[in-house]
Formats: structure tokens, sequence, C-alpha cells
């Protein structure tokens, strides 16, 4: 979960899940739906004075500051490992696993029987839209309903959200569009087969009648299903969405993730076969004596183990000396081989029958001294 909070008034603005580790991605997401007060989102929202974030990697890298800095919103990196700099994000984390993860089938930090491996069965955890709708109620509670510690009077996060005198700038909805997007940075062109990126076609009823059109490309932080098309000028026009052409289908994902499981549980199985044949293990002693290995091989193993590692080494497959190398054709340049001079010569010559190396006493050099 990956959310921003408003300090003044304990108002969850802007959040947004993942099923997996939280990325640029999901701190885009959540910043559009903390800015835009359109439905479902308001009414909270607007853009913020300053944005406050510790220093994970996914908020300070360089499309989350770039998206802020298109509106002038200063982000104030805090000191790393220092949580209660950011006490009110850090209390939020801490309310959510109490008052509402902990009461879902599957959660791992409760309190179980030794001998009960798995907390709850697995047909009764929630899917992940159950799970998300499930949050996102919460989120809609904690904002309109409950009262947390430190607001005046005890007012909700939505009254003191209303009682709050200061002005809320809002962005229009338009520039929001494609707030959470990056710019492929390429000027690219229309074809008979779509759009080109990636090394993969893009396609939509639109393009017809635009093929030799140049236009740039917007898309999603790790998703390549879809991209947005627009005009090459400074603040370019959206042209429209294409989508990519010829997707697998669900069958074909489903049989390529089991292929790709085998795959990975096969390399695991060999990787740890490998490290136990790496280590060497040797026998106790009870005297001061060189220890023996634990197991021994014979000659016949140790030449048919080295004979399958040549095997699967392509190097050694390669076998470059089998060929040799051609003549290089005489249009080629070659490097010049300047005759030695007869001076330079006799004086090697004479330098070999004394017996003394190129350089030695006998030679002057510029300076005049031998």
């Amino acid at each position: 979960m990956t959310w921003f909070i408003d300090v003044a008034t304990k108002a969850i603005v802007g959040v947004a899940v993942t099923p997996h580790q939280p990325a640029r991605d999901a701190v885009l997401a959540a910043l559009r739906t903390g800015i835009s007060r359109a439905e479902p989102y308001g009414p909270f929202g607007g853009l913020p004075g300053v944005v406050r974030v510790d220093r994970g990697k996914e908020f300070l890298c360089r499309t989350v500051e770039r998206a802020l800095g298109a509106f002038a919103v200063p982000v104030h990196d805090l000191p790393a490992y220092k949580p209660y700099r950011k006490g009110t994000i850090e209390s939020l984390n801490g309310a959510v696993e109490e008052m509402l993860l902990v009461s879902l089938p599957g959660y791992t930090h409760r309190a179980r029987p030794a001998e009960a491996y798995h907390p709850d069965p697995v047909e009764d955890l929630l899917s992940y839209p159950d799970f998300v709708k499930v949050l996102l109620d919460w989120v809609a509670w904690w904002n309109t309903e409950h009262h947390p510690a430190g607001l005046a009077g005890g007012m909700t996060p939505l009254a003191a959200w209303e009682a709050d005198p200061t002005p809320v700038e809002d962005v229009a909805e338009e520039r929001l569009a494609f707030f959470a997007m990056e710019d492929d940075g390429r000027v690219r062109k229309i074809t008979t087969n779509g759009i080109s990126w990636r090394r993969r076609a893009y396609i939509a009823p639109w393009m017809a009648g635009h093929v030799g059109m140049r236009v740039r490309l917007r898309y999603l932080p790790h998703y390549d299903g879809q991209i947005e098309v627009f005009s090459t000028e400074a603040w370019g026009r959206h042209l429209g969405s294409a989508y990519l052409a010829q997707a697998a289908t669900l069958e074909q994902r489903r049989a390529l993730s089991s292929v790709r499981e085998k795959k990975a549980r096969a390399l695991k199985a060999d990787l740890k076969a490998a490290e136990k044949l790496r280590k060497a293990r040797y026998t106790t002693t009870t005297t001061a004596a060189v220890p023996r290995p634990r197991r021994t091989v014979t000659s016949s193993q140790a030449e048919a183990e080295i004979s399958r590692a040549r095997g699967a080494d392509l190097a050694a497959r390669a076998l470059p000396d089998l060929i040799p190398p051609r003549e290089p054709p005489a249009s080629w340049a070659r490097p010049v081989v300047r005759p030695r001079r007869a001076a330079d010569s006799q004086t090697d010559a004479g330098q070999a029958a004394d017996g003394a190396a190129p350089g030695a006493a006998g030679v002057r050099d510029d300076s005049g001294e031998r």
C-alpha cells in the first residue's frame, strides 16, 4: 500500500495498491489520486504545499521528481532510519494493521497454535479485488467517520478539511490525465504495421490514414500493454491510445507461467546439487593426522563429469583452431614494415657479440655523457 496523508487534517488524500513491492508506478498513481478532486477521489486533493518522503528509492527517483516539478511542488527527503520525522504516516501504517489487517483472513502475524501451519484455509482468503475494496472502504471510513487523536474538538478528517481556511489549488483534469506516464524521449513514425516500441508493434483503428506521421509516446511505468500517442509539438496533442498487437491469450500466459515455474524449479535443484558437490567434507580425526575426504571419486567418474562440463561449455565447443583464419583481401590496408638501417644492424650485432644489452655503456646519449 502506497498512500499520502495530509498532515494538518489527518486525511488520506491518495492511495494505490500493488500486489508486489511498490515502485514508481505506485507512487505516481497515489500522487495522481491525491491531487485530483474529481470523482471518485474528492473532496480531498489539490496541489500540496510540500511533499515529505523518506529516502525510499521509488519516491526519490527521477520520474517522481519530474512529475512534481511540473507543478512546482517541492520535495523534502527526510533522513534515513528516522521514522519519528514522519510520525503522521507511521501512525497511519500502525493503525491500518491494528484496525483492519489483523481482522482479515490470512493475516500472518496473528497468534495461532504451534501445530497450525496455515492460519486460515485457502478457500476463506480474499481475492485481490475484494481486498482492495475492503481497504478503500476502510480509507473512506477513516476520512469520514474516524476521530484521529490530535484533531481539535475530536473532529473527523473530513470535518477538519472543510473547516481549514487554507485555499485549495486544483489542477485541470486534462493535465492530470497523463500525469503518471513517462515520456519515451524519441520521435517515432507510424508505419503500415503500427508503431514499433521495444521491438513490438502497437496498433489502433485511428491510425488508418496516418501512415508516415511522426509522433511521440508516453506510457505507464512497468506496463507495456498500452501506450499513448502524441503529436511532436512542444505540448503535444493527444492523438489516441495504441495497444499491443498479437498479445498472448490467457491460456498462453498460463502455459508460459507453468513452463517458467518448472524451469525455475529445475535450476534451483541443479544449483542446490552443485553447491552440495562443491563443498568438501572431511572425516573426523582423533589423532594428529591429515583429514581425509568423505567421498572418493574414481578416475572414470571424474573424467565423465569433466566431459559433461566441456560439452555444455559453449566456448570449448566453438573449436577456434579447427578452421584457420583466411588471408585478408588484398584491398585491406596493412601495417607498413619499414626496413632497418645498416648502422642499426651493425650496432645490434656488436652488442650481441659483446654480450651487452641495447642501451649499455659505449653508446652516447643526447646529453653527451657516457
